[in-house]
């Protein structure tokens, strides 16, 4: 069901319900993973090591993390930056799934090669998500910082952030990060619709008049699909956070040291000079939770939802 498929006994979805689905796919899967991300943003920004064995920043582990942020901010700070997130969700899940449809079926037709190919897959995944990413990257901005500041906050809404960064940083702070977002978005995005396509392919069809099966070979293969593809690319998803939050230091001197970054190389070696190549993997663990459970729930929403109008279109 996703992307195009010549052999389909059904018309291909439309552009408009593509969209849709990708919207209230990514809409149902931010709210369950919001706590998750905040706190893999919380570690990612952390200069001190995040260690169990050598506690030595805020933050050491996923449990304990958990505790002092609920101790600290209350159950509510799961979810802070939530309204730029869903925006960030339903704005990307449209675009990426559009584009992704529309990509595969254009080569398909224009093209030598099959749309279900896991190759094809791959490019046009990546490509989708690219073009996401230049239209939602101020969302994930703001997302980020929302997600970064503690107490007392910064920015009060949604609202007072947008004019605060554009008075003081100018519209080209809505796109920081921009460059190592899209270096890693595309073998990110790509390789989760790649893996997505083996893996079903390799657990074959399911069971005839079975919803259920199908379902649950869609979030396995997700799940799975976006834990192989965020291992393979998380430093560059670290490193974007912490351009992200540049001159934005005041609300991160609560959480222990900060530093500023003049760019991606600067990032990179004073990453690799402070914080050795383990800096590279903070928040690794919450991120795999994370990407496991929002990619997984990606697919099994956006095909759910995609069927369901598909299915309503027929019977009418």
């Amino acid at each position: 069901m996703v992307g195009y498929d010549p052999g389909s006994k059904g018309a291909a979805p439309a552009p408009e319900d593509a969209a849709l689905s990708g919207s209230a796919a990514g809409m149902v899967t931010r709210a369950l993973i919001s706590p998750l991300d905040v706190i893999k943003i919380r570690f990612q920004l952390q200069i001190e090591s995040v260690s169990s064995r050598h506690p030595e920043g805020k933050y050491w582990g996923l449990f304990q993390a958990s505790r002092c942020i609920l101790a600290e901010e209350g159950l509510p700070a799961f979810w802070k930056g939530h309204v730029p997130a869903q925006l960030l969700s339903v704005c990307f899940g449209a675009v990426q799934f559009a584009s992704f449809e529309f990509l595969t079926e254009m080569t398909h037709k224009s093209t030598v090669y099959d749309s279900q190919t896991a190759g094809v897959h791959f490019v046009c995944g990546g490509l989708a998500a690219c073009s996401a990413t230049v239209a939602c990257q101020p969302l994930d901005t703001l997302r980020t910082r929302f997600a970064a500041q503690g107490e007392p906050k910064v920015y009060h809404s949604l609202r007072h952030a947008v004019s605060t960064m554009y008075r003081t940083e100018g519209a080209l702070g809505f796109y920081r990060g921009l460059g190592p977002t899209l270096v890693a978005v595309f073998p990110y995005a790509g390789l989760q619709f790649f893996f997505y396509k083996v893996l079903k392919n390799l657990m074959g069809p399911p069971p005839k008049d079975s919803d259920v099966g199908g379902n649950l070979r869609s979030l396995v293969c997700g799940s799975c699909a976006g834990v192989i593809s965020k291992t393979m690319t998380y430093p560059f998803d670290l490193i974007k956070k912490r351009l992200q939050v540049g001159g934005f230091e005041e609300a991160r001197a609560h959480f222990g040291q900060v530093r500023r970054y003049g760019g991606f190389v600067d990032c990179v070696s004073q990453i690799a000079r402070e914080e050795g190549l383990r800096g590279f993997l903070k928040g690794l663990s919450p991120s795999l939770v994370k990407a496991a459970v929002s990619t997984g729930f990606t697919f099994f929403w956006y095909e759910f939802f995609l069927n369901a109008i598909q299915n309503l279109k027929g019977s009418q």
